[in-house]
């Protein structure tokens, strides 16, 4: 999430002959690049999450004969049933659902980006990376580890709840 700050960039992206920095225009193109696709990618990605939530969601005494049907239902429940944009997953090998202990937590993924992102506008707000910044990071969020909740702990380290927002505008879809 740090490659393209300046800070960071000078750090690394150097010609390995001349030692000069990578030029601002190959920046710029690397960093308009990063939001291409975004749009499928996380309807994709929200698609898969929707799907696991609808599956853990019935009772069981629910009787679903048609898969695909059941699938086609949710998603067009969520906003997501776009032939154009498929299912990430389809029920039938989609194991983050069934198996491997995820139970019902695929958003999981798309959670932590959420978090990730207003984290890093975090750090834009108050100056960027410098050690006190990194320090406040360790000692109220990552250095607490399971000893507070989770939820708590990022509060404690933002002053607030985690928002959508800057993860929309890292994506490009703020707009």
């Amino acid at each position: 999430m740090w490659m393209l700050w300046p800070e960071v960039l000078a750090s690394y992206a150097r010609h390995y002959e001349t030692d000069e920095p990578m030029p601002q225009d190959f920046v710029d193109r690397i960093t308009a690049s990063t939001v291409f696709n975004e749009g499928f990618q996380t309807s994709e990605y929200l698609g898969a999450a929707m799907l696991d939530q609808a599956w853990h969601a019935i009772t069981a005494d629910t009787v679903v004969t048609d898969v695909e049907d059941f699938e086609a239902k949710a998603l067009d429940a969520a906003g997501l049933g776009n032939p154009a944009v498929p299912s990430r997953y389809s029920s039938t090998y989609f194991q983050h659902t069934f198996a491997g202990g995820y139970d019902a937590g695929y958003y999981s993924y798309i959670w932590s980006e959420v978090l990730d992102a207003d984290t890093v506008e975090w750090f834009t707000e108050n100056g960027g990376l410098t050690r006190e910044n990194g320090q406040r990071f360790r000692d109220r969020l990552l250095g607490v580890g399971g000893s507070k909740d989770p939820l708590a702990a990022y509060r404690d380290f933002r002053g607030r709840d985690a928002v959508i927002e800057p993860l929309l505008e890292r994506r490009g879809l703020d707009a």
